[in-house]
């Protein structure tokens, strides 16, 4: 089964090794038709402490690294642009 990458916001980077990334979805609500934004925070493992807050980021599924953590940051997006 394939891991999934999801791109997102780091919003917090106070732990050692771990920031907190804000990842939003949009759909069409199906009865209203209206585009709905929904958000969620996923903990993701950051081995050398690089990404600060407002960074760009894409994380991908992986192993439990703690209670928390199932997510590993892969690249930052404006790394992947180019």
């Amino acid at each position: 089964m394939p891991k999934r990458i999801l791109n997102g916001t780091v919003v917090s980077d106070q732990n050692s090794q771990t920031v907190t990334v804000l990842v939003e979805r949009r759909f069409k609500h199906p009865l209203l038709q209206k585009t709905v934004r929904r958000t969620k925070k996923y903990r993701a493992h950051d081995e050398q402490d690089q990404f600060k807050v407002g960074d760009k980021v894409r994380i991908q599924e992986c192993a439990p690294k703690s209670k928390t953590k199932r997510w590993e940051i892969l690249t930052s997006e404006a790394a992947a642009a180019e």
